[in-house]
C-alpha cells in the first residue's frame, strides 16, 4: 500500500496535502475535544467558574493558586517521566536543519505535557502544541512513503499549516503563517504554498464541520470607509506595536533567566510555574488561558466603560491605565508559561496583549477609532514577535469580518521592519542559512 501511494505522492504531492488535511482535522478536533472536556471538568464543575467568563474568577482569589499549582506539579511529572516536548524555536529549527523532520516520539508528550498546561490556566495557547502534533505527523508520513528530504519538509509545512487553519478558522492565513514564520523577512519555501494551502482548506472543513462555523470570533465596531487618516494611525501604532513586541522580547528573556536555576529538576520547576501563574492570576485573572475569548470580553467590558464614562476623563484614564498594566502582566504570565515547563502557543497571547494596549489607547486618544487601535495594534504586536504580516493580515481579518486589510496590512509591514532586531524566536532565519549550517 506504501508503495503505490508513495508513486502517487511523487507524482502529485497535492495528495498527499490532501491525506494530510484530512488526517490534520480530525487530530485537532480530537484534540480540542479533549481539551475542552478537561476545561470544563476542573474550572466549571471542579472550580465552580467557566474559563469562558473569566471576569467571575476575580473574587475566588487564593484558590485559583491551588488550581494552577496542581497542573504545574503535573506538567512537571509529564516533562520527568515523557520527557520534554519542543516548542516552537526548535520547530522551526528543524525546518532549516532536518529538512522539516519532526520526531513524533515527542508527540505523546507534547499532548499530555500542553493540555494539562492549558488546563491549568497556562497562558499559552493550543496553536504551538497542535503544530507540533499534526507537523510532526505530516513528516512521519512523508517518511514512511520514502519521500525525499524537501517532499518531507513540504509535509511537515503543510501539517503546520492545517493545524494553524483549522484552530483559527483561516485556512489560507493559517497555511502563509507556517511558511512565514521559519523566517524573518517573509515567506522562502513557496514550493510548499499549494500544498499547504490545500492542507489547510480540507483540515478547516474537516474541523469546523464537526464544531461548526458560527463567523468572527470577535464582535467589533465595523466602520463606514477607510479614510487616509486611518493609514496614519496604522503607521503610527505599528511603530508602537514593535516597541510593544520590543518590551515583551525582555520580559520573555527575564522569565527564561528566572526559570533557569530550575532546569534540570522540572517537578519543581513545573510546581513553581504553576504557582507564579496563579499568584499573577489573583490579581489579574484575565490573564489565565490563552486570551482567544478574554478579548472579546475586554472589548464588551470597555465598550460598556466608554458609554457610561462618556466625558469623564480621569475615570477613562483609570480604565486605560489597567489595561496597560494588565497587557504588561500578561506578558509575564506568557513568559512564566513558557519557561517553567508548560507548553502552549503565544499568538493568541500577543493579540490579547496588542488588544489591551488597543483598547487603552483608545480610550485616552478617542481620535483614533477603536477598530482600528484594536486591530492594528494586535497585528503589530504580533508581527513584531512572529515576524508574520502577510498571515497576520489575514487571519485577524477572518477573526473579526472588519474589512481593514489595508489598515492591518500597514501597520503590520511597519512592524515587521521598525522590529528587525526584536528576536524571541531565535531559530528563525534566511534559507539560504540551511546549506551553510
Amino acid at each position: 500500500m506504501y508503495s503505490v501511494l508513495s508513486t502517487w505522492v511523487n507524482k502529485n504531492i497535492l495528495i498527499g496535502a490532501a491525506i494530510i488535511g484530512v488526517a490534520g482535522g480530525i487530530i485537532a478536533l480530537l484534540y480540542y475535544a479533549v481539551l475542552n472536556f478537561l476545561l470544563k471538568m476542573v474550572w466549571q464543575v471542579g472550580y465552580g467558574s467557566s474559563f469562558l467568563t473569566i471576569f467571575d474568577l476575580r473574587g475566588h482569589h487564593w484558590g485559583i493558586v491551588l488550581v494552577t499549582a496542581v497542573c504545574g506539579f503535573l506538567v512537571g511529572c509529564c516533562i520527568k517521566w515523557l520527557g520534554a516536548p519542543g516548542e516552537i524555536a526548535a520547530v522551526v529549527d528543524n525546518i532549516h536543519l532536518q529538512h522539516g523532520r519532526i520526531d513524533i516520539k515527542q508527540t505523546p508528550s507534547m499532548i499530555m505535557n500542553s493540555l494539562v498546561s492549558i488546563t491549568g490556566g497556562g497562558s499559552a495557547g493550543p496553536e504551538a502544541p497542535l503544530v507540533q502534533i499534526i507537523g510532526s505527523f505530516g513528516s512521519w508520513l512523508g517518511e514512511r512513503l520514502g519521500l525525499s528530504d524537501d517532499k518531507v519538509r513540504i509535509f511537515t509545512l503543510c501539517g503546520m499549516g492545517t493545524a494553524l487553519g483549522a484552530f483559527f478558522g483561516a485556512p489560507i492565513g493559517g497555511a502563509i503563517f507556517a511558511l512565514e514564520i521559519p523566517h524573518k523577512r517573509g515567506l522562502e519555501y513557496y514550493e510548499a504554498l499549494l500544498p499547504s494551502c490545500l492542507g489547510a482548506v480540507i483540515g478547516f472543513l474537516v474541523f469546523r464541520s464537526a464544531l461548526g462555523w458560527h463567523g468572527s470570533v470577535y464582535s467589533i465596531p465595523t466602520m463606514p470607509a477607510i479614510h487616509y487618516r486611518d493609514l496614519i494611525y496604522a503607521v503610527i501604532l505599528g511603530i508602537g506595536g514593535a516597541g510593544i513586541g520590543s518590551l515583551f522580547a525582555y520580559l520573555f528573556s527575564f522569565t527564561e533567566k528566572l526559570a533557569h536555576p530550575f532546569s534540570n529538576r522540572p517537578i519543581v520547576l513545573g510546581l513553581l510555574g504553576g504557582i507564579f501563574i496563579g499568584l499573577v492570576a489573583v490579581f489579574y485573572p484575565e490573564t489565565l488561558f490563552w486570551g482567544e475569548f478574554q478579548i472579546q470580553s475586554l472589548m464588551t467590558h470597555t465598550i460598556g466603560a466608554i458609554g457610561m464614562l462618556h466625558g469623564v476623563a480621569p475615570a477613562k484614564d483609570a480604565i486605560a491605565a489597567h489595561y496597560f498594566i494588565l497587557a504588561v502582566v500578561k506578558m509575564l504570565a506568557v513568559g512564566l508559561t513558557l519557561h517553567f515547563g508548560f507548553r502552549g502557543g503565544f499568538i493568541f497571547p500577543l493579540f490579547f496583549i496588542g488588544a489591551a494596549f488597543g483598547l487603552g489607547f483608545s480610550l485616552i486618544v478617542p481620535a483614533v477609532p477603536a477598530t482600528v487601535a484594536v486591530l492594528t495594534l494586535m497585528a503589530a504586536v504580533n508581527v513584531a514577535v512572529t515576524k508574520t504580516p502577510v498571515a497576520t493580515t489575514l487571519i485577524l481579518t477572518a477573526l473579526s469580518s472588519v474589512n481593514l486589510v489595508p489598515v492591518i496590512a500597514v501597520a503590520s509591514f511597519t512592524a515587521v521592519i521598525v522590529a528587525a532586531r526584536v528576536e524571541v524566536i531565535h531559530s528563525q532565519r534566511p534559507r539560504e542559512a540551511d546549506a551553510a549550517a
